[in-house]
Parts: C-alpha cells; structure tokens; sequence
C-alpha cells in the first residue's frame, strides 16, 4: 500500500491534536495527580534522538520520585518508582505528553521509539537504520515484547518496521498496541524499571 512521508506527517498530526483536545481533562487529572504523588515537574524532559540522528526534546509525565541516597545521588530507577508510578507505566498514561511531540513534528504516533544520544556511538550500521523514519509513541517492537526482549531484538524489528512501513501495517500496530495495554506486558525486564541501558553494539549485518 503507498504510504508516501507526507501523508504519515499530515495523518499524525491529525491525530495529535485530536487526541491532546479529547484527552486534555484526563492530562490535567493526571497532572494533579502526579503532582501530589511524585512531586514536580510534572512532566519529565529528555533529550532524545529523531529522524536523521537529530536530537529533540522527549516529553512524559514523571513516573518516579527524586529519593537520593545518603550522599545525595538518585537511587536507581527501580527504587524510585512507587505503585503510582508503576501504575502510569503500566497503563502507558505516562506517554500522553508525546501528541505534544507529534504535532510539533519530532515524532510519529507509529515508529521506533526514541533513545537516548549517549547510545548514538554504539549503533552498527544496520541498527543505525532506525533513525531513518521519524520515532514513534508505540512501534512494531513495542508490540513484540515492547521492553522483556533483548536490545539486539529491538533493533532488528524496528529496522524490520522502517524496511516494511505501510499504511495497513501501522494500523495493525495501533491494533496490537491497544491490545498490549490492556494486557500490559513486557513492561519491564526482571530488575529493572524498563530494560537495561545499551552500552555495546552486538553483531549485526551492515
């Protein structure tokens, strides 16, 4: 099915905005919410990596409190989030900011999601693929194991996605992904808040 860039362009932001007025009292809830439970600021800010290795600034609500250790460092993610904030994970609330990013044209609502720049210098060329389409809110590996699979898995079905997107295959993801969060799994790896950091490139072909 042709699925020509502008289309997908024109179509998500469509639907962002859409969604951020349909939505609007259920954010402004869960800002209240999240602001009484978790503290502020309410939604959290992170440089992330788009399209064409370009960086953006990623938009979520805080899912985690801001506890420290004795010496003053921030206890690891998995200490740091409380049933609340599992809650918000789990349910994918967490990610409602991310219209913002979408009608605004950082993101896509299907695509590879979007990592951190610290991992840009551990890509192989292959993986280096995913950057080859705008990231996504969910994506083709988000519902094939979302976070329970390993990272060499995830790149290979996000460049899967960018080598096969269509039309007819986003709508089957939003399908899965509606399915995924009812059923909420592969939210996380045993032992951590999400999945481990990526830190080395394993083998892949070019």
């Amino acid at each position: 099915m042709i699925y020509p860039r502008f289309f997908k362009a024109v179509l998500d932001r469509m639907l962002a905005a859409v969604a951020l007025i349909v939505l609007l009292p259920v954010m402004l809830a869960l800002a209240l919410a999240i602001r009484w439970k978790l503290g502020s600021p309410v939604v959290f800010r992170q440089v992330r990596i788009g399209r064409g290795d370009q960086s953006f600034l990623f938009l979520k609500f805080r899912s985690m409190t801001d506890e420290r250790d004795k010496s003053g460092e921030l206890l690891a993610d998995e200490f740091r989030i409380n049933r609340f904030g599992r809650f918000l994970r789990s349910s994918s609330l967490d990610e409602l900011p991310q219209f913002w990013n979408i009608l605004k044209g950082d993101m896509s609502l299907i695509g590879p999601r979007p990592l951190l720049p610290e991992y840009l210098p551990y890509y192989s060329a292959f993986q280096r693929r995913r950057h080859n389409v705008k990231p996504g809110i969910t994506g083709w590996a988000q519902v094939k194991g979302r976070n329970a699979i390993t990272w060499a898995e995830k790149f290979r079905l996000d460049v899967w996605y960018v080598e096969n997107v269509s039309l007819f295959l986003d709508l089957r993801i939003i399908l899965m992904t509606l399915r995924a969060v009812v059923l909420r799994k592969g939210i996380s790896q045993k032992g951590h808040a999400t999945m481990p950091k990526f830190s080395e490139s394993p083998k892949e072909p070019d």
